[in-house]
């Protein structure tokens, strides 16, 4: 029987270079070996599938047997298997390929989209995979080591991140263009309250902007606030005459160039934080991650919506 699992590497060399140079002694100067280590290489293969492999010929020469061009065929087979590999190697190692997930936190899935068609452009042999939740959601990723890189508002304190601005992230009060506040200019904090607030839930990066504004405001006087459960539907709400909401302007682009939504002015709009690109302190970026994360900072912010 076969033994298949003691062939090598260099049993096959040898055969290919038999094959390609016609004798032993010519073999073994092309793989820069002596003919007696050449010819140990042969026997062992021939061992190895219990089958005559080459048949010498009287001056000297030799030839493959059937059997030998069988073993050829698999030898040049795995030879091209590894040269691919090898490729697919360093490709990996210089960060041309592999698998890479980026987080966005809800807000950002206005822009983040247009991003990884960017990125699939940049990187084409880069799988990268977009996930979108809410910050509770996307936090928990970053604890579980689910995602790779995340773009978010407020960087988590848990777990320890390493955190790059990517560019401002302006907030502002968003209502509908025949509001009875519209056109007032700078609104005072007593007219802001007595509206109604339309708002994401507990936990979510925008909810805890627009607590911080309320109490600014209010010094302690709580607002009527409506939860809904995506800024898709406080949109409408709005637009609708349910409420005012405190929004992020990226999420409102085209609206307000549309003027289907106005915004409200006051002493502390817009609030603008920073976006950040963050990824986890104890976690090693892959090659391809960091050429992801090289290209996001490299934009400057370019992708975010103007």
């Amino acid at each position: 029987m076969p033994k298949l699992e003691a062939v090598t590497f260099k049993q096959l060399r040898a055969l290919q270079a038999l094959d390609a140079h016609g004798s032993i002694t010519a073999a073994a100067e092309a793989i820069r070996l002596t003919p007696p280590a050449v010819h140990t290489q042969l026997r062992q293969l021939e061992a190895n599938f219990n089958a005559r492999l080459i048949e010498r010929g009287a001056q000297g020469g030799a030839r493959l047997t059937r059997q030998g061009e069988a073993v050829l065929v698999a030898a040049r087979a795995a030879q091209t298997a590894m040269e691919a590999c090898g490729e697919h190697i360093r490709a990996l190692n210089d960060g041309m390929e592999g698998m890479v997930t980026l987080g966005v936190v809800s807000t950002g899935k206005y822009f983040a989209p247009r991003l990884v068609v960017d990125l699939q452009h940049a990187y084409p042999t880069i799988d990268v995979t977009l996930r979108v939740g809410n910050r509770d959601s996307i936090v928990n990723a970053i604890q579980s080591a689910s995602v790779d890189l995340v773009i978010m508002g407020r960087p988590p304190r848990v777990p320890e991140v390493q955190a790059t601005v990517l560019g401002p992230h302006p907030h502002v009060l968003i209502a509908p263009p025949d509001h009875p506040l519209a056109g007032q200019g700078r609104l005072t904090p007593e007219a802001i309250l007595a509206e109604t607030f339309l708002a994401r839930e507990e936990g979510s990066g925008t909810r805890i902007l627009m607590d911080r504004f309320v109490e600014r405001l209010g010094r302690g006087r709580p607002a009527r606030v409506i939860e809904l459960e995506t800024n898709e539907t406080i949109k409408q709400a709005v637009m609708a005459g349910l409420g005012v909401a405190l929004i992020s302007r990226h999420t409102v682009t085209e609206e307000l160039r549309a003027n289907r939504l106005i915004e409200l002015e006051a002493e502390v709009l817009p609030m603008v934080r920073q976006w950040f690109l963050v990824h986890r302190s104890d976690t090693t970026l892959s090659p391809a991650g960091r050429r992801i994360q090289g290209y996001i900072i490299g934009q400057q912010g370019a992708f975010l919506p103007r």
